[in-house]
């Protein structure tokens, strides 16, 4: 049972008229962007896809944006805090591997297809039954997710300025709402880039201030090592089949369950990831988006992860019952305690430009999702494309209510990364096994792709509320148990497929072009474009550089 995730009230902020004048130079940009971003919205391709248009640096910056809200900020510092140098996989293993294969081995096939969502690919590949199941899934997750961010916001607002909850949560609604259906992805993308550097700006103040708090790096070793054992500041240690370690996990269900299964389904079929790179002016460019987002991603942990750290150093109970302080205490507890005047503006704007983020994101590809997939296929079909453009700014104010509505459903986790691996492991693992085994096995049937769905998601549902929840097998943690789920999800998902597979009919060869591996369509085998030659924009150079980097950066950590 986990205590609700309200911030200790006595995380209030010294603020005054500096730090608000940031925070209000912040948001007249953002609307800035928004309305310049409107002048290129002339067809539902322009509002839902750029257009296609946008360079890869563009593109590869929002890319890693969109993945810093609530998850990356306070839930990665809380994972450390409560986990340690264990943290270290959800990004060089939980995330790198996954990055580099979506854009050397998937790229070429969302891009090439043409398709304009992750879904709107199952219907290519499989049938209806699957594209509609794998549409509703996506766009249900998507809310929660937006929920998750806005949730977040509130509780940090709340603690830090003093503002009531409803008024973050509108306040901040009311921006995000604002600028994406202005501006349509565009004004989400170009805010994301805006929003990257603004996080940063906000999180390196924290980290370089709390490790001279705590006497540097070799001070937070020697403290935590200490106070919370010598595995608490290892990658590996501990993780041994049969041992015990703060993550409560063993190294094969961390490189199984996270560094694969979750990872891959997160990076590979989530949306509001892809999106970013279908936006792209062509596929080198979007191959190369989740490529260049590797590189920062790989150095991403040091700032969130150390301030979890020094938060454990600093407040030794945290997050047990005898503090009154949470794990999503960590990184509000240090900009109070180290932050002055001006530079706790910035930090404050990077964190709620954090949390925009990741809802802008998920609410951009639910609008994408949702009127393509779902109005436009099954509904109100056939309508000229102006019909289409303003139902998508009329379905993302619905989504940012809606987001407003699930917002409390994360408030029974104590740690928000919890949640969202939670959700992760439900929706993301399904659709991942479904693609992979679609894109690689030309044998997989039109059928097999909805049943593919239906069985992981009823597997890692039935393992995480059944299994773990009510106590029939041991596991020591909810992303021990996270894990699991998300293997129990892939195996019957991939076996469910596979049976299903046997039994009913394959889709001709014909109609499998450019979706199956070994495949080509005339979009995959586009020429490269004028200057696409240049080493650093070669993609195969670009991946194998981010994984020996990522796996280089284990070495310090590994003993």
């Amino acid at each position: 049972m986990h205590t609700p995730t309200y911030l200790a009230a006595e995380l209030r902020l010294p603020t005054n008229w500096l730090d608000y004048s940031i925070l209000g130079i912040y948001f007249v940009v953002v609307l800035g962007i928004g309305f310049a971003a409107r002048r290129s919205v002339k067809t539902s391709l322009d509002f839902f896809l750029s257009g296609r248009s946008l360079p890869a640096w563009v593109t590869g910056l929002a890319f890693v944006a969109a993945n810093l809200g609530a998850t990356e900020i306070l839930g990665m510092a809380a994972n450390s805090a409560q986990y340690g140098v264990y943290t270290t996989h959800w990004y060089w293993i939980g995330a790198i591997p996954a990055m580099v294969f979506l854009g050397l081995v998937m790229m070429p096939f969302y891009y090439g297809s043409k398709v304009r969502s992750v879904p709107e690919f199952l219907l290519l590949r499989f049938d209806r039954a699957a594209h509609l199941l794998s549409s509703i899934l996506f766009a249900v997750a998507a809310i929660l997710i937006a929920g998750v961010n806005l949730y977040a916001l509130a509780i940090v607002v709340e603690a830090l300025l003093g503002w009531p909850q409803w008024v973050a949560i509108v306040v901040a609604g009311f921006f995000v709402l604002a600028y994406i259906t202005l501006g349509g992805l565009s004004s989400a993308i170009y805010n994301e880039v805006l929003q990257f550097f603004v996080i940063l700006a906000g999180l390196i103040p924290i980290t370089v201030l709390g490790l001279k708090r705590v006497g540097g790096w070799g001070g937070l070793s020697d403290s935590l090592t200490q106070s919370r054992g010598g595995d608490f500041m290892t990658a590996w240690g501990g993780t041994g089949i049969g041992n015990d370690n703060p993550l409560g996990a063993n190294w094969l269900t961390i490189v199984l369950g996270l560094g694969f299964v979750l990872s891959f389904g997160y990076w590979t079929t989530n949306f509001a990831e892809v999106q970013r790179a279908l936006s792209a002016k062509n596929l080198s460019a979007a191959q190369r988006t989740p490529l260049i987002a590797a590189f920062p991603k790989i150095f991403i942990v040091f700032v969130v992860m150390i301030p979890g750290l020094v938060a454990a150093v600093l407040v030794p109970r945290i997050g047990t019952p005898g503090s009154d302080l949470q794990y999503n205490d960590a990184i509000p507890y240090l900009m109070q305690q180290l932050l002055p005047n001006g530079v706790l503006g910035i930090a404050v704007t990077g964190l709620l430009a954090a949390f925009m983020a990741g809802m802008a994101a998920n609410i951009s590809s639910f609008n994408t999702v949702f009127t393509n997939d779902v109005w436009a296929r099954y509904v109100v079909k056939g309508r000229e494309d102006d019909y289409y453009v303003r139902f998508g700014r009329l379905i993302t104010v619905i989504g940012v209510l809606a987001s407003i509505g699930t917002a409390f459903l994360a408030s029974s986790f104590s740690n928000i990364m919890s949640y969202l691996q939670t959700l992760f492991s439900f929706f993301n693992v399904p659709m991942f096994v479904v693609f992979i085994i679609g894109m690689f096995w030309k044998r997989a049937s039109m059928k097999s792709g909805f049943w593919g769905l239906i069985a992981g998601t009823t597997a890692a549902m039935v393992n995480y509320f059944v299994i773990y929840k009510q106590g029939i097998i041991d596991i020591p943690t909810d992303q021990g148990a996270n894990f699991v789920s998300a293997i129990a999800g892939f195996v019957a998902g991939a076996v469910v497929m596979v049976a299903v597979s046997l039994f009913t009919a394959p889709k001709p060869t014909a109609e499998l072009q450019g979706l199956v591996y070994g495949t080509t369509s005339p979009g995959m085998a586009e020429p490269p474009a004028k200057g696409d030659d240049a080493w650093y924009r070669k993609p195969a150079l670009l991946g194998w550089g981010a994984v020996v980097l990522a796996a280089a950066c284990y070495i310090p950590f590994s003993f």
